[in-house]
């Protein structure tokens, strides 16, 4: 019996997700590709599940689209496969559709349709074994899950042409100095770091955690004067559920976060 292209842990409010093709280096096939999209949808389905983390088994988080599998079925990428995808079981449309926050733990490299993989997730963590890159350029094809719209928002525009334009790796270092992902953590502490983010995200008041992730998201696809339009509608509307008991019990839970983070 074959391995799952996919592993799912649940441990109490959060999902780690795991491409499971690390002989492939958990390279998009078809079969993943819909695994992916599939277990996001049951995720966002499951109301006990608030928080996931997305990782790699093996060495590799994901060397993007499986080149094999394209290379040998002269539709895959036009007239099927790929963009067939696209909308209902696209994997990056799908980890958006997932109302909590996405952690992205970057094990290894993330090459084209796994960098997407990546920028599809909420926050980035790598281990120093991470590497990105876009080579859809190199492959001959273009991008058609966010990665030329989003790289130039994550970094500024000249250092995502310089990326996309020649297909070079990014080390996690230079990510990281970049402003493209939070934090380098050693091998061993990328999935503990993950897990207490978002045992940390977790304790946040429940309602706050995916509207706000939702308000970020919607006032960052707006011009800068329109998203803060919607923040103020947003957040009027919200704030008038909160009575000055409910933000007075939870002022000392504050001080005492802030004391044990500053010892």
């Amino acid at each position: 019996m074959s391995e799952p292209v996919i592993l799912v842990e649940k441990s109490g409010a959060i999902a780690t997700v795991t491409l499971n093709r690390p002989n492939a280096m958990n390279a998009l096939s078809r079969d993943l590709r819909l695994a992916i999209a599939e277990t996001f949808e049951a995720l966002e389905a499951d109301a006990d599940i608030r928080v996931a983390i997305l990782t790699g088994a093996g060495k590799a988080f994901c060397a993007g689209l499986d080149l094999k599998e394209l290379g040998s079925d002269a539709g895959a990428v036009g007239g099927g496969g790929v963009n067939a995808t696209v909308g209902d079981k696209d994997p990056v449309t799908s980890i958006g559709r997932f109302s909590g926050p996405v952690i992205g733990a970057i094990n290894g490299v993330a090459i084209t349709g796994g960098f997407e993989l990546a920028l599809a997730c909420d926050v980035l963590i790598c281990s120093e074994n991470a590497r990105f890159a876009d080579t859809h350029a190199r492959v001959g094809i273009l991008p058609g899950w966010g990665l030329s719209q989003k790289l130039s928002r994550a970094i500024g525009i000249y250092r995502a042409k310089e990326l996309s334009l020649t297909g070079n790796f990014l080390s996690a270092q230079q990510a990281e100095d970049w402003g493209l992902i939070n934090r380098v953590v050693t091998a061993e502490e990328l999935l503990p770091v993950a897990r207490k983010l978002a045992e940390d995200m977790l304790s946040v008041v429940p309602e706050c955690l995916p509207a706000y992730k939702k308000l970020i998201n919607d006032g960052f696809a707006e011009s800068f004067g329109e998203g803060l339009k919607t923040e103020r509608k947003v957040s009027n509307a919200a704030n008038k559920a909160v009575t000055p008991d409910a933000i007075a019990e939870r002022r000392a839970g504050i001080q005492s976060r802030g004391k044990e983070q500053t010892a």
